[in-house]
C-alpha cells in the first residue's frame, strides 16, 4: 500500500484533514513529526495547512528550518512526490522547492470561499484533466497572493509549470495563479485545499483529482 506523510507542525490545522483524505483514497496515512528528521519510509509527502509557528516572522519562514523539512528536500531532490497546500504551499516556498512568493491578500482581507479553478496544462498531478477545464476546491486564506517576478512567470509558463489558475483571482495572485510545480514536476503547491474537497458530503470531490496525482506519482518508479 502507498505511503503518504503528513508534516505536523505546531499550528497544523489541517493535517488531520490531510490524513483522513489520504486514507479515503485507499493509501495509508503516516503522521510525520516537525522535529523528526526520519521520513519513516514514505512514498510521498504532504505539507498541509495551517499557521505553523503561528506564523511568526512570515508564514511558513520558521517552518522551513524544521528538521522534517531537512528530509523533505532529500525526499523531492530524490524525485519523489511532495504536495504543498496553503500554508504549505509557503512553506515550500520557503525551502526554495517551488518558485514564487505568498504574500498577503490583496483585499488586506482573510478569504473562504469555494473556488473555480482552470486547468493550465497536462500534467501528472491533475488525472483526467484537459486545458480549459475546470474544478472547483475551497480556499482559506490571509496570506496567499502568490507572486514572482515576470521573467520567472513567463520561464514557469513556458515549462508549463503553472498548473491552475483561478477564474475569479481571490487574492491578487500574479496571473491568477493557483497551483505550481517545480521544473522536475514532482513537487507541486497550491492555496486551495484539496483535502477539503473529498467526501460528497461536503460538495465537491474535486480535490481528489490531486490527491490521486500525489498517488499516481508516489506509484510511479523515479527515472535514473
Amino acid at each position: 500500500m502507498t505511503r503518504v506523510g503528513v508534516v505536523v507542525f505546531p499550528g497544523s490545522c489541517d493535517d488531520r484533514d490531510a490524513l483522513r483524505a489520504v486514507e479515503l483514497l485507499g493509501a495509508e496515512p503516516v503522521a510525520l513529526w516537525h522535529g523528526d528528521a526520519d521520513l519513516h519510509g514514505v512514498d510521498a509527502v504532504i505539507v498541509p495547512g495551517g499557521f505553523s509557528y503561528g506564523d511568526h516572522l512570515r508564514p511558513g519562514a520558521l517552518a522551513a528550518l524544521s528538521p522534517v523539512m531537512a528530509a523533505v528536500r532529500g525526499h523531492a531532490e530524490a524525485g519523489r512526490p511532495v504536495l504543498g497546500v496553503c500554508n504549505g504551499f509557503q512553506v515550500l516556498t520557503e525551502t526554495r522547492l517551488v518558485p514564487g512568493v505568498l504574500r498577503t491578500n490583496l483585499s488586506l482581507e482573510f478569504r473562504c470561499l469555494d473556488a473555480d479553478l482552470v486547468v493550465e496544462t497536462r500534467s501528472a498531478w491533475l488525472p483526467g484533466c484537459e486545458p480549459g477545464d475546470v474544478i472547483s476546491i475551497p480556499v482559506k486564506h490571509h496570506d496567499g497572493c502568490w507572486f514572482a517576478e515576470p521573467e520567472t512567470v513567463a520561464a514557469l509558463e513556458a515549462n508549463g509549470q503553472v498548473l491552475l489558475r483561478y477564474r475569479d483571482n481571490p487574492n491578487g495572485s500574479v496571473g491568477s495563479v493557483a497551483c505550481v510545480a517545480n521544473e522536475r514536476g514532482n513537487v507541486a503547491a497550491l492555496m486551495p485545499h484539496p483535502e477539503h474537497a473529498v467526501d460528497p458530503l461536503l460538495g465537491s470531490v474535486d480535490g481528489r483529482i490531486v490527491l490521486q496525482g500525489l498517488l499516481d506519482l508516489a506509484r510511479t518508479p523515479v527515472a535514473a
